[in-house]
């Protein structure tokens, strides 16, 4: 059997990605989906997201992390989603679809995916570092040297810390550019490695910048690309919050599913 698939990135995120409107992908195998974002023995990617129908919604998105397992919200994915969608046909340009974190509202603007994030309530401070769910939950330190950080074993070691090590967390690096301009390196969980960017990751630096004196909207530099993350702010909580940015096509092919992963 072969499983027809397209592969999409989005500022170097990558995704493979399944119209799985007719559910003919075997959701539950999580053999197969590590096997597909494998490097070497599959596809490649930092992620699986299967599009399906959705009897309230233009479409549903379902995203798995690159070790097999079902996922939180993908902001990068979630705007590769949107691109994929129009593809399709499925929508033109807005969608109101649902992810893992709820009902999310986006708009094609040319090259660019405006994806309305979840509000946030609140942000905790932990000494000089941040902790936040954006959809998926974030860790953000400030450094000064985030060229020649060690993102995998410093991240790896947050993530695997007493507090995260159960159910883990995102852990993301951030050093300050300019007045509103922001470099930010991120340690995924699921992926368990540095990915060249992360679209939740961005929207919790960004909103973790404002604390720190910076105004909407915040651009965003990653190893993958450039992005924008806009929000208004009361006190620690922040609304109408949009990651901005490209999600792109990369090729489309079909691979053939081996009978036992």
């Amino acid at each position: 059997m072969a499983l027809s698939f397209y592969k999409y990135q989005g500022t170097g995120n990558d995704f493979v990605m399944v119209d799985n409107r007719k559910l003919l992908f075997p959701a539950e195998d999580e053999a197969l989906v590590k096997h597909l974002c494998d490097r070497r023995m599959g596809v490649g990617a930092d992620g699986l997201i299967l599009l399906q129908d959705h009897p309230d919604y233009d479409f549903q998105m379902v995203y798995y992390n690159a070790d097999g397992r079902v996922g939180s919200m993908c902001g990068n994915g979630a705007r590769c989603t949107v691109r994929f969608a129009k593809q399709l046909g499925v929508i033109e340009d807005v969608a109101c679809f649902l992810a893992a974190d709820g009902e999310h509202q986006a708009s094609v603007e040319r090259d660019l995916i405006h994806l309305k994030m979840n509000d946030v309530a609140s942000v905790e401070k932990t000494g000089n570092d941040y902790y936040l769910n954006t959809g998926s939950p974030h860790y953000v330190r400030f450094v000064d040297n985030i060229q020649e950080l060690d993102v995998y074993k410093e991240g790896r070691a947050v993530r695997y810390n007493d507090r995260f090590k159960e159910v883990g967390t995102n852990v993301n690096f951030v050093q300050r550019i300019s007045e509103n301009e922001i470099f930010v390196r991120t340690y995924e969980r699921g992926v368990e490695d540095e990915t060249l960017s992360c679209g939740t990751g961005v929207t919790a630096c960004a909103l973790v910048a404002s604390l720190e004196g910076f105004k909407s909207p915040v651009k965003v530099n990653t190893l993958g690309g450039d992005l924008e993350v806009s929000f208004t702010r009361s006190g620690d909580s922040f609304d109408h919050i949009y990651l901005i940015g490209p999600a792109k096509l990369v090729f489309n092919g079909s691979v053939a599913l081996p009978e036992k992963v």
